[in-house]
């Protein structure tokens, strides 16, 4: 077979699978926020199987949990799912907004505090300053000028006591910011 004959028959078998990935694709991004659970009716099993396992959860002494699901490094969305005592959903909210940032209290929050609050960071969005034993976890947002923009909590990496916090755009090559999808 010529080579030009191989490449017809591997781009022939390949046009045959774009319609099953795309599929494929189609179907693993259909529960990436929950749009399909129903607060009240959906189980924990319906949110796993929706969402995925939660990157985090915790369990509150009444019984409810909470689920955490990072889009990050590269997404700019968290969904904390909060599921009542009977283990039924009670909503889903998305976290990494001003509403949830301004939570966060210098010299009162600390880790425990804000990853509840915001959601685990990757190991690709912390940062250790030894000059000043001190930690910075990033969340990549979109701002309200519909720009990605990091979010820092900065903490005192041996109190694990927040010191402050900071926004700063995310800048890609040549100094430019990305616009979100949304």
């Amino acid at each position: 077979m010529s080579c030009s004959g191989f490449f017809r028959f591997g781009v022939f078998r390949f046009r045959r699978w774009i319609p099953v990935c795309f599929a494929l694709a189609l179907s693993a991004c259909a529960g990436y926020s929950g749009s399909d659970l129903r607060p009240g009716q959906s189980t924990r099993a319906d949110v796993v199987g929706s969402m995925g396992v939660p990157a985090m959860r915790w369990l509150d002494p009444d019984g409810r949990e909470q689920l955490a699901y990072p889009r990050g490094p590269a997404g700019t969305q968290t969904f904390m799912v909060l599921m009542a005592p009977d283990g039924r959903l009670e909503r889903i909210e998305k976290v990494l907004d001003m509403e949830h940032f301004a939570r966060i209290e210098a010299g009162k929050s600390d880790m425990a505090d804000v990853q509840r609050l915001l959601g685990p960071v990757t190991a690709h969005n912390e940062t250790y300053f030894e000059a000043r034993d001190e930690l910075v976890w990033s969340w990549l947002f979109c701002n309200s000028w519909n720009e990605e923009t990091y979010f820092d909590a900065l903490f005192d990496a041996t109190t694990e006591i927040v010191r402050g916090t900071q926004q700063r755009p995310n800048y890609v090559g040549w100094g430019m910011v990305p616009h979100c999808g949304r």
